[in-house]
């Protein structure tokens, strides 16, 4: 278990070594598998689309970016929070793209960035969490091993690399 890490609120991403990173750990993700969007291979134009995005959604003041790194300062993971702006949604927000480098994995490096984007929610005066998984993901048993709730699936959700339609899998938590 990865017992010594750090982890940083990310509020603007303007640091070009870290976007280099970033990109790189999307790859990584991508390429090992995870379902966060793109197929593998990734291809750097979806690398750097994807973090612009991210980079402007920041600068709107209702995303934000945790990265963990380790103890020599390298980038272990990342995840998202993006808070709903609506009125009646203020106390809501969605977990999105739990990224952890594969070398990584199973270390607890999720669990602890999964504690502190609800740590980051809570001081942010939002109670009810959302998030999605592609059913049958490994992010399915962890979400579940780490208190979420099973809302529900929704079939055909995504077309996977594969060219099939895949099921999502969403999950809730109330902090």
């Amino acid at each position: 278990m990865t017992t010594h890490l750090a982890i940083t609120d990310v509020p603007a991403l303007d640091d070009h070594h870290l976007r280099v990173e970033l990109e790189t750990l999307l790859e990584d993700a991508v390429n090992s598998g995870a379902s966060v969007g793109y197929h593998a291979p990734l291809e750097p134009h979806w690398r750097r689309a994807f973090w612009d995005r991210v980079a402007a959604q920041l600068s709107g003041g209702a995303h934000r970016l945790l990265i963990a790194r380790g103890t020599e300062g390298e980038l272990l993971g990342s995840v998202q929070l993006a808070l709903c702006t609506k009125p009646n949604g203020a106390h809501r927000a969605e977990v999105q793209k739990l990224l952890v480098f594969t070398r990584h994995r199973r270390n607890g490096v999720a669990r602890r960035l999964m504690a502190a984007v609800e740590d980051t929610a809570r001081s942010l005066g939002r109670s009810l969490l959302v998030l999605d998984t592609l059913k049958g993901d490994r992010g399915e048993p962890f979400y579940e091993a780490t208190g979420w709730r099973r809302a529900g699936v929704i079939p055909g959700y995504t077309v996977e690399a594969d060219g099939a339609f895949h099921d999502t899998v969403l999950f809730y938590k109330t902090l």
